[in-house]
């Protein structure tokens, strides 16, 4: 069967290899665009147009399964999704200074095959408790460069885990794809 993972993402694919020994990547140009408010309803459409974008390009002559994804933090009802800058990167940390906040990842797997097409969407959640970091600790974290491509402008794989206490919830979800689940998912398609 073949597997196509819909994202750019190097965790997502270091992730995968957990669960799928042999897949592709093809990079979705989906909108990622969306006014939802709640971070588990987002990550969920977001996966789902990625996975549906590329599923829409691929033929069912052979059996096909996409994996689309997407992650944003949420910290006391606020999205944070990738910063434009490090100014922002830097507003961003500041917020998840000393307090818990929520990572979702979504993800979509959708099964083409000469049957048609099925689908099954679901989200993920993990808290993640960050201590108190000090301005210096904030502008040296930023000013290590990294912070533009993640989602919360950190990567908890990476030096900000000297800030982070606890985790409730899946690491790898955190990282960008929540391994067991998205393992279950496949199973199940």
């Amino acid at each position: 069967m073949r597997v196509i993972l819909a994202s750019k993402s190097p965790r997502r694919k270091e992730l995968l290899k957990y669960i799928v020994n042999d897949f592709e990547v093809i990079v979705s140009d989906a909108d990622e665009e969306c006014a939802e408010s709640r971070p588990d309803k987002l990550v969920e459409e977001l996966s789902r147009r990625k996975a549906s974008a590329v599923a829409a390009n691929i033929s069912s002559d052979e059996p096909t399964v996409i994996i689309g994804a997407d992650t944003v933090v949420s910290v006391k009802g606020k999205i944070l999704g990738k910063p434009a800058n490090d100014d922002e990167a830097a507003y961003m940390i500041s917020l998840l200074s000393g307090d818990t906040h929520q990572v979702y990842t979504g993800v979509t797997v959708i099964r083409k095959d000469e049957n048609g097409e099925s689908a099954k969407t679901f989200s993920v959640k993990t808290d993640v408790h960050v201590k108190k970091m000090t301005p210096e600790e904030i502008k040296n974290y930023v000013s290590e460069g990294g912070c533009c491509d993640k989602a919360g402008a950190y990567a908890i794989q990476g030096s900000f885990c000297k800030f982070i206490t606890s985790i409730e919830g899946d690491y790898s979800n955190v990282v960008g794809l929540p391994v067991s689940a998205t393992y279950d998912a496949l199973s199940l398609t």
